[in-house]
């Protein structure tokens, strides 16, 4: 019957806001991990740096550089016309259109 019980964590309860003359850590602790931890990830940054190797397929380096080469002309193509002239041909476009477009005239009394 005692096994049951054999996985109870005993102690004190711990209540949330109430704190119990907890120790406080020295500054000089702080310090050196803080820079202890700088040193790991510049020395992590630097393996990861070297670790890299490119697992791409010579067609999927391809077809990354063609959709990088059409975006570019995409934004290109974008930025040649300004808003007004944009709207200017929205506009002649919209004039193009058959009447079946519009939105029909609603009314009760016909």
């Amino acid at each position: 019957k005692m096994s049951e019980y054999n996985s109870v964590q005993k102690g004190s309860l711990k209540l949330k806001g109430v704190s119990v003359a907890s120790k406080k850590k020295k500054k000089k602790d702080k310090e050196r991990k803080r820079l202890e931890e700088q040193v790991l990830t510049s020395q992590n940054e630097e393996e990861t740096k070297k670790v890299y190797v490119d697992k791409r397929t010579p067609a999927q380096i391809a077809f990354d550089k063609l959709q990088e080469k059409r975006q570019m002309e995409r934004i290109l193509k974008k930025a040649s016309k300004t808003h007004k002239r944009r709207v200017e041909d929205f506009n002649r476009h919209l004039d193009t259109l058959t009447e079946h477009y519009d939105i029909p005239k609603v009314s009760w009394t016909k």
